[in-house]
Order: structure tokens, then C-alpha cells, then sequence
């Protein structure tokens, strides 16, 4: 066992990565004994990410708030606390809050042989964040 005392800040999310307000908190990053990358991510309203996918997918546990998430060719479709959504490996998708609603979700995914744990796209357009 090996307790990890808290010491990391509370980091904004990356404007190449999201748009609107984005706070995250790792929980974990890829090491030598294992792949897994974690967070809480902290949406403010109408902040979400860019479109992006996962080499080994994605698992989300919707933890406060209302969010919504689309994967490509699918329809927006929103989830509340208690919810959890899983992005399938390549799946091209994005997730965030509604428009009127804080959203706070915990996001996990493993890394590929090389490190790498999320490709990201462009930015999901305000047309379609609306629909």
C-alpha cells in the first residue's frame, strides 16, 4: 500500500482541450506499473471538451451536476449524478456541462503501449453543443 499525500494544485483545463471554465483534479497518471489516468473534472456551465477519443477507452462517473456527452453520429444526451458513461476504445466523442448547469465527473482511462491516453480533435462548434 502507498498513501499519496495530497499536493497537487488544482489545474485549469487546457484551451487546446476544452472551452469555457474546466478545473481538474488528477487522481492519477500513467506509470511504470500502471496505465490508468484519472481525475474529477469540474465543468462550469456551458464549458465542455473538444472532440477527442481514447486508445483503450473511457469510463465517466457523473459524481454532481447535469452534463451531457455525444459520441460522433449519435444524439447529445444528458447525464446526472450517479450515471456512468463508457466510450468505447476509438470512439470519437465529447462531454460537458448543459448550458445552465455546473457538472462535475470523475474520468478515467488507461494509456497504450506508448503513454498516450487521449487524441485530441477541434472543438465541438456552439451548433453542436446545442442540439
Amino acid at each position: 500500500m502507498k498513501i499519496i499525500r495530497s499536493g497537487l494544485d488544482t489545474m485549469g483545463g487546457p484551451g487546446d482541450w476544452f472551452t469555457g471554465n474546466v478545473y481538474i483534479d488528477v487522481i492519477s497518471t500513467p506509470s511504470a506499473t500502471s496505465r490508468v489516468m484519472g481525475g474529477v473534472v469540474h465543468f462550469a456551465p456551458g464549458a465542455r471538451t473538444a472532440w477527442h477519443t481514447h486508445p483503450a477507452g473511457q469510463t465517466l462517473l457523473v459524481t454532481e451536476g447535469v452534463g451531457l456527452v455525444q459520441r460522433e453520429g449519435g444524439p447529445v444526451e444528458e447525464v446526472r449524478p450517479g450515471d456512468r458513461v463508457y466510450i468505447a476504445p476509438g470512439e470519437n466523442h465529447w462531454h460537458g456541462a448543459t448550458a445552465k448547469d455546473f457538472h462535475a465527473q470523475i474520468a478515467y482511462q488507461e494509456a497504450d503501449d506508448a503513454g498516450d491516453h487521449t487524441t485530441w480533435g477541434r472543438h465541438v462548434t456552439d451548433d453542436e453543443y446545442a442540439a
